[in-house]
């Protein structure tokens, strides 16, 4: 089975009621975090919770990576057409205030939590112990309201990630570069093609 087909096949699953992605309502939590992440607005408080926290640059850092990652998510989202994963009577995607009817890749929400996450995660791993759990509640919300396919949120994270980690190869420091380099590494063998 080549990588597209598996691809195929976790978007076709996520259509099934599962223990991962049940059809009924989700926790408020997981609404909370899809609602508040719209237009990237979830990131400001916390950036302003990293700042108080005396990470000022780390706020910096990952806003300027989230500023960047949502219009070239935009960008990507108007380029290629896909739609929504057909749910709109279910129980989780009714849960939503809005119905989104934009193209479904990829995720905006992912690719603005990726790149806030990993420009945190680079600049202080300390402060990202505390973002990365808000960030996978983040993307696992699209997946559980069934605004999106499993792949729209994977290739939201990706992008976002790539955002963050450019911006990182672009800084002054070595330690960055350094960083970026470790991490494209890792990344680059996920996206090569295995077939």
């Amino acid at each position: 089975m080549s990588g597209a087909d598996e691809l195929e096949e976790l978007d076709a699953d996520s259509l099934h009621d599962s223990e991962a992605l049940p059809f009924r309502r989700p926790h408020p939590v997981v609404i909370a975090a899809g609602v508040t992440a719209r237009g990237g607005a979830l990131w400001l408080p916390v950036a302003g919770l990293l700042a108080l926290a005396g990470r000022r640059r780390t706020a910096k850092r990952a806003l300027t990576a989230a500023a960047v990652a949502m219009p070239l998510g935009h960008l990507v989202s108007f380029v290629v057409h896909r739609r929504r994963p057909p749910a709109a009577n279910l129980p989780a995607r009714q849960a939503l205030p809005e119905h989104p009817d934009s193209s479904s890749f990829p995720s905006k929400h992912a690719v603005t939590a990726a790149a806030f996450g990993t420009a945190t995660a680079l600049e202080d791993p300390g402060a990202a112990v505390f973002v990365t759990p808000l960030v996978l509640l983040v993307a696992y919300s699209r997946l559980r309201t069934r605004v999106h396919w499993p792949t729209d949120v994977l290739g939201g994270l990706a992008i976002g990630a790539l955002v963050a980690l450019a911006q990182a190869g672009t800084g002054r420091s070595a330690r960055a570069r350094a960083t970026t380099c470790r991490w494209a590494a890792i990344v680059r063998p996920v996206f090569s093609d295995h077939s």
